[in-house]
This record gives structure tokens, C-alpha cells and sequence, in this order.
């Protein structure tokens, strides 16, 4: 008898526990991230999300979208914005939309402004930035060791890439972005070199080249086993730039300079491109995980966890 009323309250209070979430109303939160992963056949995206202050530290995190097409526009690398709903003890996605990558500083403005200048009178150039899920074509540049490195030679891992000069005066712009890459090197140490390449091409061939090129790439204590530091002719260096919508201007002896950050696959396709400085090092970590771990016997992961 005891049992059977022991068991009569359990159940009575699942069921109003039951009943309380059914009538629970639903929670939204508004969720900006990194997109690091499509899964169209289950209509799932896996964010790599901002923190939510009072609700939820930074994560990785999958959610189903409902909304029909929702997912067409949408690619890896991304920054996109979307309503999370909680409901019923389950998360899903609704009114996912690309962020336009905004940055009010003087550099980033004056870029996007000479790229859409740029654009308007040679329609063509846009047309060569390849789209992600495409092969990057092979291009040829020299390293800090004074060798020629082709982007074919890393065939087989996974390649994180991108641009800055010696000269860079803002601290928010090339300097964040080389931190990135140095960040992903401590990230994956294990990975570095193995499976994982680091790539910085340098943009302003005239000042840093020779022992310039050296000496920049050892701030950054940067072996040429996992960490290149390329550059070349400014017409070479101008084409492997184009290929990520990227580009850069002389401007009273500095450089004007959209901010670009790729990562490349283990086939040498374009897996994500980020543009702007917005993005953690944290975020671009995570892509670089989820690429990594594809075709990678086990998971094969150095991750610490966030």
C-alpha cells in the first residue's frame, strides 16, 4: 500500500510537473555567433554563440531552424543573428539573418568604401573571390625563411589564414588578427604543423621583405614549420588577396586594408571566411575545430573547453 502511494505521488507530480512546462509561455533570447556548421537534410546549425549576459556564457551550441529556406543564404563563417526559443525543453532557431559585418573605426570604414568603389568599376574582381565549399586555387609566395611555399603543399590539413603588415598602427587590426592565428596555435599545439597550418600574408611587400620578414614573423615566434609568414610582388600579393574578397590600398604611407581571416580545408576547399575583427579568437577556434575533425580518425581534439 505504502509502494502504490509512494508511486501515486511520483507520478502525480511528474504529471503536474508535465503540465507546468506545457503551459510554461516560451522564452526568447536574441543570439548573435560565428555559423560553423549547415546541416540542410535535418535543417540544424551548429553557432558558435556570444554570450548572453545573465543567461548563458559563450558556446558552441546546435539548433534546429523551422522556417522553410531559412538556411539557403547561409554558409560557415558567418556572422549571423537569430531568435533562440526555449520552449517545452527544447532550443530552436527562428528569423535567422546574415549580420552585415560593421565597424565604425576609420580603417574599416574607408575600406568597405574604396571596395565598393572598387567593385563598381571592375564588376570582375568580385567575381574572383571564391565561394565557400569551392577549391582555392594554388598560389605561390615566399616565406619568412626565404623558401617558396604553395598553398598545395598543405594539402592534407587544414590551413587558417590571414593578412596584415609590420606597420599596422591599430592594435584592433592586424595585431588582433596574428593574435588569433598565435591563439589557435597554443588552442591546438598538438595539431600545429601535423594538421593544422598557420598563414599570414603580408601585405606591404616594399618594407617587409628579407630580414623585415623575419624579424616580424619571430614577434610572433612563428617556425616555418607551422606558422608561414608570406609575402611577395604586390601584383602576386593583390591576386591571393582577391580570391577572399580582401583588399588593400596605400594611404600616406600606411596601409588601408579590409580584414579577411579564411580557413581551408584538408581537400583545399574554402571552409569559412570571417570577415571584419568582430569574432573571438575562441570563435574562429571553434571553425577551426569542426573543420579539423572532419575525414580525422577519432576527434582528435586539443580543445580545453569553454
Amino acid at each position: 500500500m505504502v509502494l502504490r502511494i509512494a508511486r501515486g505521488m511520483a507520478l502525480a507530480a511528474a504529471l503536474s510537473g508535465f503540465l507546468v512546462a506545457q503551459a510554461r509561455p516560451a522564452e526568447e533570447h536574441t543570439v548573435q555567433g560565428i555559423l560553423l556548421e549547415v546541416h540542410p537534410a535535418g535543417n540544424v546549425i551548429v553557432v558558435s554563440c556570444d554570450a548572453i549576459a545573465g543567461y548563458m556564457d559563450a558556446m558552441v551550441m546546435p539548433f534546429t531552424v523551422r522556417e522553410p529556406g531559412a538556411l539557403k543564404p547561409l554558409s560557415p563563417g558567418m556572422t549571423i543573428r537569430f531568435t533562440m526559443v526555449e520552449q517545452k525543453g527544447e532550443e530552436y532557431a527562428e528569423h535567422v539573418q546574415p549580420v552585415a559585418v560593421t565597424n565604425f573605426e576609420s580603417e574599416p570604414v574607408t575600406a568597405g568604401r574604396l571596395t565598393f568603389l572598387h567593385r563598381t568599376l571592375d564588376p570582375a574582381s568580385a567575381a574572383q573571390a571564391v565561394p565557400v565549399g569551392e577549391v582555392v586555387p594554388d598560389f605561390a609566395l615566399t616565406d619568412q625563411a626565404g623558401q617558396t611555399a604553395r598553398l598545395t603543399q598543405f594539402r592534407g590539413k587544414v590551413v587558417a589564414l590571414t593578412f596584415a603588415y609590420a606597420r599596422c598602427p591599430n592594435p584592433n587590426y592586424c595585431f588582433r588578427l596574428s593574435n588569433n592565428l598565435s591563439q589557435l596555435k597554443r588552442r591546438f599545439h598538438q595539431a600545429a604543423g601535423r594538421d593544422l597550418m598557420l598563414v599570414t600574408i603580408v601585405i606591404d611587400p616594399a618594407q617587409d621583405r628579407g630580414k623585415a620578414l623575419e624579424r616580424y614573423a619571430d614577434t610572433w615566434k612563428a617556425d616555418p614549420a607551422t606558422w608561414h609568414f608570406l609575402t611577395g610582388s604586390v601584383a602576386d600579393v593583390r591576386a591571393v588577396a582577391e580570391r577572399f574578397g580582401m583588399n588593400f590600398w596605400s594611404d600616406e604611407g600606411f596601409l588601408t586594408h579590409s580584414f579577411h581571416t579564411v580557413v581551408i580545408d584538408r581537400e583545399g576547399k574554402l571552409a569559412g571566411n570571417l570577415e571584419g575583427n568582430q569574432f573571438t579568437a575562441e570563435q574562429l577556434g571553434d571553425l577551426v575545430e569542426v573543420v579539423l575533425k572532419r575525414g580525422q580518425k577519432g576527434s582528435g581534439s586539443d580543445r580545453a573547453g569553454r
